[in-house]
């Protein structure tokens, strides 16, 4: 499957799922881009989009009128444009739509104090502010998302597999790098999900985002790849880790026990888990094997528009984990006189399990051998 057979977005229901959420509100204002994305397909710079009782109406300048129409259509919404030639006019073009709206629902995470003060003084109605309205409905993922996030996890696959077998080449970080965002742009991705992460020896991977260097690739080094690829705006993310020669013992130890905790966490997914149960199943495994410390971040986070969204699985977490969810399971082990070692998979949260969307082998850190077809 290629990005141009994938099944059309259907975003005709989410304005009206939005409004069921409205407590305390009669309307709410988005401002946010990627919940506009979501709620209406525009997928322009600068927008405001406007869900009413009975009405949805997207905010934009001139230069994405035509496209913001287009989108909206594409995505079987029912909303009117309105076009402005600069962010007075859209204001003075939003407080006539909320003339007659008692209390106005606003993103507070995504308004400055700024825009609070400015949009307080210009509108009518009460401006109360909401948290996560737009973005629980962005959790559970519909058909046609979790199509574009296979894809894109199927496309990172095929690039690492084709990528993997050339790191004992004595090759740069940043030509691995490079050859894996090309392959994936060869094979359909818009782009890279995220800066590509790859990091080599007992400098660099350490770091678990660390941004790849001329540093060179040599025998006994650990290299963590994390590549992610990006279709039609939904992100993959992945990570595997190699030992470039014969690992040493304790490399191997390193790799089989954060193996043994990912595919441990992997298992665990399922609806009603929470997110700090999820963390623990991870952590405890790499904490009783004496590695506790080197563990330094959290499991994993949600994928879809953005590349980290909700639901964040950390030990602090406050979620429990739904179906339609798309999470990362990635414990790491790092330390700075040895390397560092992370496995990563995204996984879908079915009815009653977890279903790993990345394939990529991770049974072994050795180098696999180059595909034959």
């Amino acid at each position: 499957m290629n990005s141009a057979s994938l099944t059309p977005i259907d975003a005709s229901g989410r304005a009206g799922a939005t409004r069921g959420r409205l407590h305390g509100c009669d309307a709410l204002l988005v401002t946010d881009l990627t919940n506009i994305r979501w709620l209406t397909g525009f997928t322009g710079s600068n927008g405001w989009a406007l869900v009413l009782p009975d009405e949805l109406v997207l905010f934009t300048d001139g230069r994405y009128d035509e496209q913001a129409r287009r989108q909206i259509a594409a995505v079987g919404v029912e909303g009117r444009v309105e076009r402005s030639r600069h962010r007075a006019e859209m204001t003075d073009q939003l407080a006539a739509a909320v003339a007659s709206v008692a209390k106005l629902g606003f993103e507070s995470v995504h308004v400055s104090h700024a825009d609070f003060v400015r949009l307080g003084a210009a509108l009518a109605p009460a401006l109360v502010p909401t948290t996560g309205i737009v973005e629980v409905g962005r959790r559970h993922k519909d058909a046609a998302e979790l199509e574009r996030i296979a894809l894109a996890c199927s496309i990172a696959d095929a690039a690492l597999a084709r990528v993997a077998p050339t790191l004992g080449d004595g090759r740069t970080e940043e030509a691995v790098r490079n050859d894996l965002e090309m392959i994936m742009r060869e094979l359909g991705a818009s782009g890279p999900s995220y800066e590509t992460i790859v990091a080599t020896g007992p400098v660099n991977a350490p770091l678990p985002h660390h941004r790849p260097t001329a540093t060179r690739i040599e025998a006994g080094h650990t290299v963590i790849i994390d590549v992610g690829a990006l279709v039609d705006g939904y992100h993959s993310d992945m990570t595997r880790t190699f030992v470039v020669g014969e690992p040493s013992a304790l490399q191997s130890e390193v790799y089989e026990v954060v193996a043994a905790a990912q595919r441990a966490g992997v298992a665990a997914v399922r609806p009603g888990i929470s997110t700090a149960e999820l963390d623990a199943v991870c952590r405890d495994i790499i904490t009783a094997a004496g590695f506790g410390p080197w563990f330094s971040h959290g499991t994993g986070h949600g994928v879809g528009l953005l590349i980290h969204e909700d639901p964040f699985v950390n030990a602090s977490g406050g979620w429990d984990l739904h179906e339609g969810d798309v999470v990362t399971v990635e414990p790491g082990v790092y330390r700075g006189d040895f390397g560092g070692v992370r496995v990563e998979d995204l996984v879908q949260v079915t009815s009653s399990a977890g279903r790993p969307l990345t394939q990529s082998p991770k049974d072994s850190p050795c180098l696999p051998s180059a595909p034959t077809i």
